[in-house]
């Protein structure tokens, strides 16, 4: 792309998120795609991507162990703005290799053996997803998580060789809810349940109220570990 980085920094500077994402999909001819989670931010950043523009990209990953509640709300979303989320699906015969030689849940025995499944399930999928892509919009908060607590709301994804861009990046929890309720955005109903953060089944919990937000996403590992890889912030 044309632009470089600092120059789109300069040029959202001050901007609320709103008119930081009609900045990217209006104003500039990139290739631009969010990457929805389904997570309360996500669902937050589709209502607002879809009143900026109908024809705004979405796209979603499957990873095959998912909760009931998640593929509810992909179908509410897909009924409420009247727009399918595209679904990438992880590589069947990686999947049907990993499980049959080391069995259903072998994430739980290492980090380096979650690390592959993560990689099989996610990380793999998304690579397909981001190609041919200049930006990729996420639905990340910094309060999320201390993994989280540096990124920026620009930044280069070296590993993918695009810029990723985070316009909730300073966004309170309260905020996200906020919006939720004034604008009747669909969300996961295990959110009422205690669930502050939702990924794949079996490496979701509930927690506390009160509780960290990612304390429930691989909860056996320690905080430093908790990202599936999807969102590593590369060294400049």
């Amino acid at each position: 792309m044309k632009n470089n980085i600092d120059t789109l920094k300069q040029a959202i500077k001050g901007k609320n998120t709103q008119e930081v994402l009609a900045y990217f999909l209006n104003e500039l001819d990139v290739n631009i795609a969010f990457a929805s989670s389904l997570g309360a931010e996500d669902q937050v950043l589709t209502d607002i991507l879809h009143s900026i523009s109908d024809d705004a990209k979405i796209f979603t990953l499957d990873t095959g162990r998912l909760p009931k509640e998640t593929y509810d709300l992909i179908e509410k979303t897909n009924v409420k703005y009247k727009k399918n989320i595209k679904i990438y699906f992880p590589q069947a015969d990686k999947v049907e290799a990993l499980v049959n030689e080391k069995g259903m849940f072998s994430f739980y025995n290492s980090i380096d053996e979650r690390k592959e499944c993560c990689y099989i399930r996610k990380i793999e999928p998304l690579k397909r997803a981001l190609k041919g892509l200049d930006i990729w919009i996420t639905g990340l908060r910094r309060e999320q998580s201390i993994t989280r607590d540096s990124m920026e709301i620009l930044e280069r994804d070296e590993g993918n060789g695009l810029l990723k861009l985070n316009p909730l990046i300073d966004w309170s929890e309260e905020e996200v809810w906020e919006h939720i309720k004034k604008n009747n955005v669909p969300y996961n109903k295990l959110h009422d349940q205690g669930y502050p953060s939702i990924g794949c089944q079996p490496c979701s919990r509930a927690v506390q109220e009160g509780a960290d937000i990612r304390s429930g996403r691989w909860w056996w590992e320690n905080p430093e570990h908790k990202e599936c890889g999807l969102h590593v912030k590369e060294n400049k």
